[in-house]
């Protein structure tokens, strides 16, 4: 699978996609300066009266809850309208849902009037949002693995998505398939919007390959795991590991995928 992968980031590179993105306001410059850094354009557009329009011009779009402004709320609306209507995937990482209940029921709304094709977020959050409970504490989550697996089959099988549950160990499933990423490194949880910068590169790879949003979630995946490790040997803190992760995201290549890619399917 790592050729696969390896092929889905050239594509991203290639075509350089542009990922509308309405997100959490403690990370989106981290999130927009990593997918320009995955090879993607993103724009951070969240005015509701042009979510719609925005929406259809791009390649994909990435929401994200984590400090989910009313504003925000509704632009969600018409953004995912757009996306729909446009036939671009729609990547949701429900930060902090586990905490705060509305959130769940924010997702709950985006999948009544419209489609999403990737959701994305900690064990914790995907544990809750299928019904499980969990231990979680703000937007952070225990990582326990336990039940995690059908946890995430049941949440892709209701809204017809796929979903990636992120841990330890990483799982994406479609409720059929089931793909786990063993790359990463704990200083990745040591630095504030790691899962968010996740989504949004999620997003990248998802608008150049929304014909398998597994492989294109396992692509994302696999890169921020690799460019962890990669960081890692530069930078032992996190404020020098957030810079050498950024370095990393850019310079990732395929022979640094075929050799340090660690997938089960």
């Amino acid at each position: 699978m790592t050729e696969q992968i390896a092929k889905v980031l050239e594509r991203v590179r290639e075509q350089s996609p542009l990922v509308q993105a309405i997100t959490n306001y403690v990370t989106i410059e981290s999130c927009a300066n990593i997918t320009l850094a995955f090879g993607a354009s993103p724009a951070m557009c969240e005015a509701w009266d042009e979510a719609y329009d925005f929406a259809r011009i791009s390649g994909a779009l990435y929401l994200n809850l984590g400090t989910l402004t009313k504003e925000q709320e509704i632009a969600m609306t018409p953004a995912v309208l757009g996306a729909n209507a446009a036939g671009i995937p729609v990547v949701l990482d429900p930060a902090g849902c586990g905490a705060i209940p509305r959130k769940a029921e924010v997702l709950r709304h985006l999948g009544r009037i419209g489609s999403i094709s990737l959701i994305k977020g900690n064990m914790g959050e995907i544990k809750v949002l299928a019904g499980v409970d969990a231990n979680v504490k703000g937007v952070d989550s225990s990582g326990e693995e336990e039940g995690i697996e059908e946890a995430a089959a049941t949440l892709a099988k209701e809204y017809g998505c796929v979903v990636a549950a992120t841990g330890e160990v990483d799982l994406i499933t479609d409720g059929d398939r089931l793909v786990r990423v063993h790359n990463g490194v704990e200083l990745l949880t040591k630095i504030t919007g790691a899962g968010c910068m996740l989504g949004a590169i999620c997003a990248a790879a998802a608008a150049v390959c929304p014909e398998d949003m597994v492989l294109a979630a396992t692509a994302a995946i696999t890169a921020m795991g690799i460019a962890g490790e990669m960081a890692f040997q530069q930078a032992k803190a996190p404020g020098s590991f957030r810079v050498a992760l950024m370095d990393a995201i850019y310079r990732l290549d395929r022979a640094a995928v075929l050799e340090r890619g660690r997938i089960t399917c």
